[in-house]
């Protein structure tokens, strides 16, 4: 069974972690784009395996939990984070924003389902 106000919680939080380390490191991105694109990408996974751990803290690991919570935060993600470049300074066009950030966020349900296959064995 979901614990939706933790899984809900912890899915902001897997959009606000992400969000302000961007802020941090953004001026890498003009100067070195590869470096910064790696960095967040390791900032997600990280971030994953942090909020993962602190969902299942005290609970057993189901791997059907596991999947629908991680689709739950790249929704979640998706919805906090592409307004915000469609229609903020950043004008990003639909199929920019996907390629460029929104897929990285498929890391979430990736990460629950294989960290929670791990978790099982």
């Amino acid at each position: 069974m979901i614990a939706w106000k933790r899984a809900a919680l912890l899915g902001f939080t897997s959009w606000l972690i992400p969000f302000g380390i961007s802020f941090l490191i953004f001026p890498l991105k003009k100067s070195n784009a590869p470096l910064f694109e790696t960095l967040m990408t390791l900032v997600v996974l990280i971030t994953a395996g942090v909020l993962f751990q602190l969902y299942f803290r005290g609970r057993a690991v189901s791997i059907h939990e596991a999947l629908l919570v991680g689709v739950m935060w790249f929704v979640v993600n998706l919805v906090l984070d592409y307004p915000m470049f469609a229609f903020g300074p950043m004008k990003m066009q639909v199929w920019a924003y996907y390629s460029e950030i929104g897929l990285n966020y498929l890391t979430f349900p990736a990460f629950g389902f294989w960290a929670s296959r791990l978790a099982r064995q």
